[in-house]
């Protein structure tokens, strides 16, 4: 039986510091870009932060999807293995 992606990940943030604290980071990442997303007008020098934010929001966000993905392989193949 295939878990959504919803159950997968609450039982990553259950077990796995990693999937945590990239969770974290992304949550993070998004509130610095609607504070910078709010303002009218961006410095070059701050555009070029927004889009070094938003690199390392997607990279996190590869990073928890590859997570996902290995839970998904370990349930097929009968929970070998341990929990990223």
């Amino acid at each position: 039986m295939d878990k959504t992606t919803d159950a997968i990940v609450g039982v990553l943030l259950k077990e796995s510091e990693e999937f945590r604290r990239e969770q974290d980071a992304h949550r993070r990442y998004e509130k610095i870009l609607e504070g910078m997303a709010a303002r009218p007008h961006l410095t070059p020098d701050e555009e070029m932060e927004r889009k070094k934010i938003q690199k390392l929001k997607l990279a996190g966000k590869d990073r928890m999807e590859r997570m996902i993905q290995a839970y998904r392989r370990r349930e097929r193949e009968g929970g070998k293995g341990e929990t990223p």
